[in-house]
């Protein structure tokens, strides 16, 4: 199948030059094209060039962009949205006073997640997922990590991550499975952290690598949660066994995560609402992705990581949802870009970037995603005129998204 989309008022996020991530400075330029088409084959995006270039092609079916604006598709690289049932009750409990840390010791937050999943079907856990699976497809999502982390026992991770290998197989987008059987310390389990820890180890790791469950490990190494020997011992076992660290770190506390997981090759380290010149100077050089979960950090009232000060020191940034129940109940991806303008001064070209080709970077998915670029994967979306790509991000409640294409086929989420 050969698709033309014509008339397209700006093409934003071209990317030549063959880069998997842009850092420091880098993520200011975004690649844009006028008054442009697009050509998709297969699955792939072919070619594309300016109108009075186009002339006569080929093809099965023609895309009437209408002077909108044709967008690469987000890549969400953190999220949670494989849960049972909501947490509003915690909501009532944030607004009065009560902190993301005082719920978890009283038995709510993840466990209470993990309580609610254990008593919910693979099936209907499914279904609730495919549910928000849609959601994020409609708001222009492509690529998604999904974290397993609210079983905490054997028999409950796997469930997740089976739920996790199903949506892949079903949904049009692109899927990345994580296993988090270290993101809280299970009730059978409090006062015995160390046998927690083991049990991952020794029988949890094993059982999700011998059914290929997950591409990546996550550790929640944080003040309250997973000390930094554990963290450690963790993902050194996780990659004896073929599966690559990401880590949550340094969203309640300086905690050493973001050091561990450098020296431990993570892909990704996420949160980092808890930032110093130490952290900064750790992942300068490396490949570990720093990823800001802005969404978190408005629904909790939290500070904001110091996105700035990182992109001036040449790091390049991700920006992810964080979609989870309890701390960011929501996969608007639009809406972490406008926010990481508004809170965190990003400018809007860094923020897609970071939102796109630095997202798709933070799963192992940039030379495939996260660009307009000859040869990836056709997954963009076309949005009604604007007046600029800055609208985009200003104003963040319009619907602006008018049509979506995953893999080169129209997707009505």
């Amino acid at each position: 199948m050969r698709t033309l989309v014509r008339n397209i008022g700006k093409i934003v996020g071209i990317e030549t030059s063959g880069r998997l991530r842009l850092c420091g400075g880098e993520m200011a330029a975004l690649g844009t094209l006028d008054d442009a088409w697009l050509l998709t084959e297969g699955d792939r995006i072919a070619a594309f060039g300016r109108m009075d270039d186009c002339g006569e092609m080929a093809v099965d079916r023609t895309v009437d962009a209408g002077g909108g604006m044709l967008f690469p598709s987000f890549c969400d690289s953190h999220t949670h949205l494989v849960y049972a049932g909501s947490r509003e009750q915690e909501f009532l409990d944030k607004i009065n006073g009560l902190s993301y840390e005082e719920i978890a010791r009283r038995g709510g937050g993840i466990l209470n997640s993990a309580d609610l999943l254990h008593n919910t079907s693979e099936e209907e856990l499914y279904e609730q997922a495919m549910e928000r699976v849609r959601e994020i497809i409609g708001m222009g999502t492509g690529c998604v990590e999904i974290k397993s982390g609210y079983g905490l026992t054997t028999a409950d991770e796997l469930k997740m991550l089976r739920v996790i290998r199903r949506i892949r197989q079903t949904a049009p987008l692109a899927v990345r499975a994580t296993f988090l059987g270290a993101h809280a310390v299970a009730r059978d389990y409090i006062g015995r952290q160390g046998e927690y820890v083991n049990l991952i180890i020794d029988e949890m790791l094993p059982a999700v690598a011998a059914e290929g469950l997950a591409d990546f490990v996550d550790v929640f190494c944080d003040r309250g949660f997973f000390r930094v020997s554990e963290t450690r011992r963790i993902l050194k076992a996780a990659r004896r066994l073929g599966l690559q660290p990401k880590i949550h770190a340094n969203e309640l506390a300086v905690s050493g995560g973001v050091q561990v997981g450098v020296e431990e090759e993570a892909l990704s380290v996420d949160h980092l609402e808890r930032m110093g010149a130490e952290e900064i100077e750790a992942l300068r050089g490396s490949a570990t992705m720093p990823t800001l979960l802005p969404g978190a950090a408005f629904f909790l009232g939290m500070d904001y990581p110091p996105a700035r000060e990182m992109i001036r020191r040449g790091l390049g940034v991700a920006l992810a949802s964080d979609y989870n129940p309890g701390s960011s109940p929501s996969g608007n991806m639009r809406m972490v870009v406008s926010l990481a303008s508004i809170r965190m001064r990003m400018t809007p070209a860094e923020a897609i970037n970071a939102a796109t080709l630095n997202g798709a970077y933070a799963m192992g998915l940039a030379r495939d995603y996260g660009s307009i670029t000859a040869g990836k994967v056709a997954n963009f979306f076309l949005t009604r005129p604007m007046p600029s790509v800055e609208f985009f991000s200003y104003a963040y409640q319009t619907p602006l998204i008018r049509r979506i294409f995953l893999a080169g086929e129209e997707v009505v989420a």
